[in-house]
């Protein structure tokens, strides 16, 4: 089936079944474009909690589709494909982790949504990158606070606020790879440019930025500054949406580090989230399947902090 025949399809099945198509900004532009709703993984919970479809589609990597489960659990949730994992997440395993926790008692403590949802399970917020610096100004500042999965994320959060959270030893795969050299090589070519980093990079990758945030932080920069350069280093799915909102700008990919996976690489791209394309969207919607299912145990539990990150995000 052509490009075109398949967006027919997609869009007459999600009118039939009364579904809605939500898409990370890392996906490719293709599953952008055809998305009901495009955002970070807070904007996509938002969403997914006030959703009034019967199916809801989430292309994105599992744990979003955990989330969308845990704040709808009467809804059929779906992936494009489950094995869309996130290497974040991964460096993060439950049984662990709820060790980890029971260690350290006395402790808030603080969960990326980048987490599965037993991860979630012993969590007391549920953090994204857009509300995590807001989230910790929020508690005591002699509160003593685990934060995980993180690390790169919960080190700037310490150095903004002067906290001491006791950090989780994660990261992501994707924001661990950038190169410091190519970000300095990339200013040399583009002396007017202003340098955009998400707060998952390493320490060295922040001190370069112009701005520090958020995918949604970094596109609404990009679009509302009159700087007409800018060098991206987050996941590059983002350049589509900066590009649609802002044409007349010009958006740089930030290279990973040079080792044999990345040779010949012009950007830096998340493996799982180019699973999603518009054929295994069609099948999704066509099958209704693959379905996200959680435990009814670990819904109600990992539902409150979830809801707490909601309250605390207006």
């Amino acid at each position: 089936m052509d490009k075109s025949k398949l967006i027919e399809e997609i869009k007459k099945l999600k009118a039939e079944k009364n579904a809605v198509i939500l898409a990370h900004y890392y996906t490719i532009g293709d599953i952008q474009d055809i998305a009901d709703f495009v955002g970070d993984s807070l904007a996509l919970a938002q969403q997914a909690a006030k959703s009034t479809a019967d199916i809801i589609v989430m292309c994105g990597v599992h744990f979003m589709g955990e989330t969308c489960k845990i704040l709808c659990p009467q809804k059929k949730v779906l992936v494009p494909d489950l094995a869309a994992g996130c290497s974040l997440a991964d460096s993060c395993p439950a049984d662990e982790f709820g060790k980890f926790v029971k260690e350290h008692s006395g402790y808030t403590v603080l969960s990326y949504v980048n987490t599965t949802a037993a991860v979630k399970y012993y969590t007391d917020i549920v953090v994204t990158s857009g509300n995590a610096l807001k989230i910790v100004n929020s508690l005591p500042k002699d509160q003593k606070i685990i934060f995980a999965p993180d690390r790169n994320l919960g080190g700037y959060i310490n150095a903004v606020t002067g906290r001491d959270m006791l950090l989780w030893d994660g990261a992501c795969h994707v924001h661990e790879q950038f190169s410091t050299e190519a970000i300095i090589k990339l200013k040399k070519e583009h002396p007017n440019a202003k340098v955009l980093v998400h707060p998952e990079c390493k320490r060295p990758v922040v001190l370069l930025a112009d701005k520090v945030g958020s995918t949604a932080v970094l596109l609404k920069y990009a679009v509302e500054d009159d700087c007409q350069e800018f060098i991206v280093a987050t996941e590059s799915g983002i350049l589509h949406e900066m590009q649609n909102q802002a044409p007349q700008k010009k958006f740089i990919p930030v290279p990973p580090e040079v080792t044999e996976e990345s040779v010949g690489c012009s950007c830096n791209e998340c493996a799982y989230m180019r699973l999603n394309t518009l054929e295994k969207l069609y099948n999704c919607l066509k099958n209704e399947a693959p379905e996200i299912q959680v435990d009814e145990k670990i819904i109600d539990r990992a539902r409150l902090p979830i809801d707490r990150m909601l309250e605390l995000s207006k």
